[in-house]
């Protein structure tokens, strides 16, 4: 069984935003995905309407398909709650990936988690 990590972190504002960083670590794969994606679920339904997620996938080494369709319904979620989410520091590898299905026509990836604070803020 491969290994991931997920993390949560809320982004302060100087607005009545609600901004959590989902800092993903290891590989998402079929082992893993469908344990992993209740927690991020739970933080989607748990607040309501208006989160914004920011993904960082800066140590993300590789998503399944599985995976990317749970991304998707993150997003639908998310933005029919007047969201957003978006990408941070995706690796080469997993930017195909995102391009290949037609993603990254959705979801905004950006270079560092701080660019993508300023896009969903």
């Amino acid at each position: 069984m491969t290994q991931a990590t997920i993390t949560f972190e809320d982004v302060r504002s100087d607005s009545d935003k609600k901004v959590k960083i989902v800092k993903i670590v290891g590989q998402l794969d079929e082992s893993n995905v469908d344990e992993e994606a209740k927690k991020i679920y739970a933080v989607i339904e748990g607040a309501g309407s208006g989160l914004s997620l920011i993904f960082d996938f800066s140590d993300l080494e590789y998503m399944n398909s599985k995976s990317i369709g749970y991304l998707t319904d993150w997003y639908s979620k998310v933005s029919s709650s007047g969201g957003k989410l978006v990408v941070a520091q995706a690796k080469s590898n997993i930017v195909d990936i995102l391009q290949v299905v037609g993603l990254t026509q959705l979801v905004t990836t950006y270079p560092s988690v701080e660019e993508a604070k300023l896009a969903v803020m």
